[in-house]
């Protein structure tokens, strides 16, 4: 299995960005993908996730409103849309796998992010930067 993203970059304060996770080997189909951002000096935090074979998404309190995630099952690929950016957005943006079943019924929910993934990209790194 292997997860490459992509659309990082440098950008300003209050613009929009919109990463890509496209996975091969595996499939939406039964596999979930997390999003996970470690800052500098910080450590790796999963903050979202999306699952389409179940139909579950996560996405952490502090930053519902600005962060939208999406699939596109035929492409194999998760998008995470993140609007009016903040510095302190700035970071290495990681995808993660990890199979549905992984916690039996349990997909996509905050207090998973801790136990990682099965598989991991290299991550696309965001600054964020006037």
């Amino acid at each position: 299995v292997q997860l490459v993203e992509s659309g990082g970059g440098i950008v300003q304060p209050g613009e929009s960005l919109r990463l890509s996770c496209t996975i091969s080997g595996a499939s939406l189909d039964d596999h979930a993908i997390a999003w996970y951002r470690q800052g500098p000096g910080k450590d790796r935090d999963g903050f979202s996730c999306i699952s389409p074979g179940r139909g579950t998404q996560h996405i952490a309190d502090s930053l519902k409103g600005r962060v939208t995630v999406s699939s596109d099952v035929a492409k194999n690929t998760v998008y995470l849309q993140i609007d009016r950016l903040e510095r302190s957005d700035s970071g290495r943006y990681y995808c993660a796998a990890e199979y549905n079943g992984r916690f039996g019924r349990y997909v996509c929910r905050a207090e998973l992010y801790k136990f990682g993934a099965d598989h991991w990209g290299t991550g696309t790194q965001v600054i964020v930067a006037p």
